[in-house]
């Protein structure tokens, strides 16, 4: 009798040890992995994927490996809810996007409804934060602080000149653009053309039309590279020669590939580049041994996996709103972006922006940190 019950004290003790082994945290990553923004998609999905393997590699968080959930919303705001709601069903409790401010926005409610911790690495739209919600983080700065940015900018280099503020009707797009014509016109520069146009135009020869007519000397855009590209093509096509500035947006060398060699001079507002901290090094040659380049948001959503990944160790929980609660303690966090912290709104407390120009480099034009 005693033989049976040790023996099957040892088969219940190695059965829990099996479950504690093969249990997994669920992590969803959502952006447009297909449709015009996918090079942002595949920034997000890369940098986590990377973020992932390092970690399980190390043990995983709390002696749990990550499993990684795709959700493609397609920078649609009905297609993020729909990934969200799946995220629901597939037990998802931490989420790692999405990119666009107004995909984000909406979804993120889905993920607050439902227990789940949501941390964008690029949605800068600053009413996300300003919602009073306990689950939402980002390792992005915010587009008020961005525009200021841009604001000073134009007050210190286009005082006396003409400035056109054009942007895509979207939460982030527009919004960008209202955050910065607003500090502009604090500073005493009003814009001579304020003009909205649609996401997937592709024929801006009108809005041209109006840029020329008002006499621009640089052309604000709130949005994404897609349409940024074409509309700096068709300016140069009809000789309107007024650079473009316009912020994170279009950070991808997809925005030279689509506007041709007239964005060379485009100015544009973005964190200092993560890739050349020392913390990122090795993160950064792993993804050049993989043939991608780690630009734009990729590290950005490297590090919010780090900062999900720490929060629990030190908060010794899984639950999110432990763990969301550790984030907005104060706690500093080592990513390969930059030492980071949360106030209790869930944004980063450091400030994020500085200035660049496309210009080229070697046989490409990209963007470089203006000194």
């Amino acid at each position: 009798m005693k033989k049976f019950l040790l023996a099957g004290i040892a088969l219940s003790a190695t059965l829990a040890m099996a479950s504690v082994a093969s249990a997994q945290i669920k992590l969803g990553v959502a952006g447009p992995l297909t449709g015009p923004n996918a090079a942002f998609g595949a920034q997000l999905k890369n940098g986590v994927d990377q973020a992932v393997e390092d970690i399980n590699a190390a043990g995983g968080i709390l002696g749990q490996k990550i499993q990684v959930f795709l959700g493609d919303d397609v920078s649609d705001p009905k297609q993020g809810v729909s990934v969200a709601n799946k995220f629901v069903g597939d037990g998802v409790k931490f989420v790692v996007g999405h990119f666009n401010s107004g995909v984000t926005i909406p979804a993120s409610e889905v993920y607050q409804e439902n227990g789940m911790l949501v941390i964008t690495p690029s949605a800068t739209n600053p009413r996300l934060t300003e919602r009073n919600m306990w689950n939402v983080f980002r390792t992005c700065g915010r587009d008020d602080q961005q525009g200021a940015v841009a604001a000073d900018y134009i007050a210190k280099n286009y005082q006396g000149k003409k400035v056109a503020v054009v942007h895509d009707k979207t939460t982030y797009g527009q919004g960008l653009a209202d955050e910065t014509r607003k500090a502009m016109n604090a500073k005493g520069i009003k814009e001579v053309l304020y003009e909205g146009v649609n996401t997937g135009e592709k024929d801006f020869s009108a809005l041209v039309s109006k840029i020329k007519a008002a006499g621009a000397d640089v052309v604000y855009w709130g949005g994404l590279h897609t349409e940024g590209g074409l509309i700096v093509r068709q300016m140069r096509d009809q000789g309107v020669k007024a650079p473009m500035m316009s912020g994170d947006g279009i950070t991808s060398d997809e925005f030279a590939t689509i506007g041709g060699p007239g964005v060379e001079g485009t100015l544009m507002t973005f964190p200092p580049d993560p890739r050349k901290r020392p913390e990122a090094k090795a993160v950064v040659a792993k993804f050049e041994a993989k043939k991608f380049n780690p630009e734009a948001y990729t590290l950005y959503s490297y590090a919010a996996v780090q900062v999900i990944q720490q929060a629990a160790v030190k908060a010794n929980s899984l639950d999110p709103k432990k763990v969301a609660e550790t984030m907005k303690s104060g706690m500093v966090f080592k990513t390969v972006i930059g030492d980071l912290s949360y106030d209790k709104k869930g944004d980063i407390t450091r400030p994020d922006y500085t200035m660049y120009v496309w210009k080229k480099q070697g046989d490409k034009i990209t963007y470089v940190e203006m000194n």
